[in-house]
């Protein structure tokens, strides 16, 4: 009873700083604790139309792995996870280092009016949604009317089909990730300089480091637990690829579903097509499982290597 006590004591001395946190905590529980208990979905031939939305989950009939088979049993299964694999490979790695650059380079400016303009100007994209980004991207690659075509067509060059050419989208993919999610990311990296004790600085410029020296020597190594931290939970989200990014923007063209097409496109065409909600329940919960299994390996490594820089 001492126990229960103290304990009704603590929230009650802490109830200010408990309420702070209840919206953050309610979030989680309605959006990523409760529909845990859904995954029940991915082993069951879920029809709502038939039963209703609750009674279907207990009624269906349990289809065991039948649900996965679809992603693993097509001729698609091996493209759609390169594509996914690779493709997030690549933006975890340019966007580590783009990111880390910029937000050295935006703490280097000494205007800091100059430095919000920049810093309001770079994030702006991210808050643009991948719909309005795609009509942006398409104004540069329309056959007709497109910016490119338009030099294209002055220089004398023939103008290039983007929409039907698959092998020019893997650049153009990174490029439009990197533009539209880089200037946030910097965010976290910016916020670490800004933290890190001014007196390494004034100590290095007393010895004669110049400003790269400063960088290599102080900047970088004070960054690298954050870097370690932020690319662990990069590497929790491989297997999943950004739908807008790889839906909107190709504008859905089939000829370009070799190196447009992901787990997240594929089952979004496939849950179209059929209707098969437990298809859609199983590759997220496939997702999610490699996600984590990612996430404890690489967390596992690190703590061999350095303990503190790990995530837990």
């Amino acid at each position: 009873m001492k126990r229960v006590g103290e304990f009704f004591q603590n929230i009650f001395k802490n109830r200010m700083m408990l309420l702070m946190v209840l919206p953050g905590a309610l979030w989680f529980l309605f959006f990523s604790y409760l529909p845990m208990l859904g995954t029940v979905i991915a082993f069951k031939e879920y029809r709502f139309d038939r039963d209703g939305f609750w009674a279907s989950i207990v009624n269906s009939k349990w289809v065991g792995w039948q649900n996965f088979k679809f992603l693993f049993s097509t001729n698609d299964a091996y493209i759609i996870t390169r594509n996914t694999l690779l493709y997030n490979i690549v933006f975890i790695f340019l966007g580590l280092i783009l990111s880390v650059l910029l937000a050295v380079i935006l703490s280097e400016i000494t205007n800091k009016r100059l430095s919000k303009v920049y810093q309001t100007g770079m994030f702006l994209p991210y808050f643009l949604s991948w719909v309005i980004v795609g009509y942006f991207t398409f104004s540069f690659l329309s056959s007709d009317r497109g910016l490119l075509n338009g030099v294209f067509n002055s220089l004398g060059i023939p103008p290039i089909q983007w929409y039907s050419e698959s092998k020019y989208w893997p650049l153009i993919l990174v490029l439009v990730y990197l533009w539209k999610a880089v200037g946030y990311n910097s965010v976290v990296y910016l916020a670490s300089i800004m933290g890190i004790d001014k007196s390494l600085y004034e100590a290095a410029m007393i010895d004669g480091a110049s400003k790269m020296q400063q960088i290599r020597a102080i900047t970088l190594p004070m960054l690298k637990p954050i870097i370690t931290i932020m690319t662990l939970l990069a590497i929790g989200k491989i297997f999943y690829a950004d739908f807008g990014l790889f839906y909107q923007v190709p504008r859905d063209s089939g000829t370009l579903y070799g190196v447009t097409n992901v787990i997240d496109t594929y089952v979004y065409r496939g849950l179209k097509t059929t209707g098969e909600i437990g298809m859609s329940a199983a590759a997220g919960l496939y997702q999610s499982v490699v996600g984590f299994t990612l996430v404890m390996t690489s967390n596992y490594i690190v703590r061999k290597f350095d303990k503190d820089n790990a995530l837990f």
